[in-house]
């Protein structure tokens, strides 16, 4: 059971952050984005993955941002926004590309906590994320459920705790059943975090994604083509 709002208040916070973001070959994304052409989604999925990297940069607790991807688009669009690129090593899927990037950090910052964000919340704001990663700090090792209630979009670790990410499919059970805290049950510490809940796989998401307020380059792509109608 997660701690009451008095409990993390009286706790100290003040940690810096090494965060993950894994991020597909455009080629391969956000094959859910019906009525898109296959260009449209791979340019719809730079975009989101561009707005959730700058959000995370810009969060202010958060000392590095590790972009795990083997698409020389998004390396390039990451490194420009103050990432760090690295290659999926792995190449065995999400959680795999988040332990490889959260293991780069480790090595050379062992005293920063590590987190993984989903790289698909194009309406993200860095107030959300940090006082997310604020939580966590004071809880452990701690996740935000995606707007569905069944996936997850963060998860995260401090020092001294095991970074065991669960995302896909039914992750909130797999995390709650691992007992890590699910950070919405103490909103009246964080709010609702509506943006960091918010990812894109179908053009409902993105719809809804645009009601909160998308970040530059998806509210800009959005914007040239009219593609939300409806």
């Amino acid at each position: 059971m997660a701690p009451d709002a008095d409990l993390l208040a009286a706790r100290p916070a003040a940690l810096n952050w090494s965060l993950v973001i894994p991020v597909k070959v455009l080629a391969q994304a956000k094959s859910r984005l019906t009525g898109l052409a296959d260009h449209s989604r791979s340019e719809f999925a730079l975009a989101m993955a561009a707005d959730t990297i700058a959000a995370a940069v810009e969060a202010e607790t958060v000392a590095a941002v590790v972009v795990v991807t083997d698409d020389p688009e998004v390396g390039d669009i990451g490194a420009e926004l103050g990432a760090i690129v690295v290659a999926d090593t792995p190449q065995a899927g999400l959680n795999e590309a988040l332990v490889h990037g959260a293991g780069y950090s480790e090595q050379r910052w062992p005293d920063r906590g590590r987190a993984g964000l989903a790289g698909d919340l194009p309406a993200l704001k860095p107030g959300e994320l940090t006082a997310a990663l604020a939580a966590s700090a004071r809880v452990g090792a701690a996740f935000v459920p995606d707007a569905a209630g069944t996936g997850t979009t963060l998860y995260a670790a401090p020092p001294g705790a095991r970074f065991s990410p669960q995302f896909g499919p039914a992750s909130r059970d797999r995390h709650l059943a691992a007992g890590v805290v699910e950070l919405t049950a103490v909103e009246l510490a964080l709010g609702e975090l509506i943006g960091l809940r918010r990812d894109v796989d179908t053009m409902a998401d993105l719809r809804a994604a645009a009601r909160i307020g998308l970040g530059p380059r998806t509210r800009a792509l959005v914007a040239a083509g009219g593609r939300l109608s409806g």
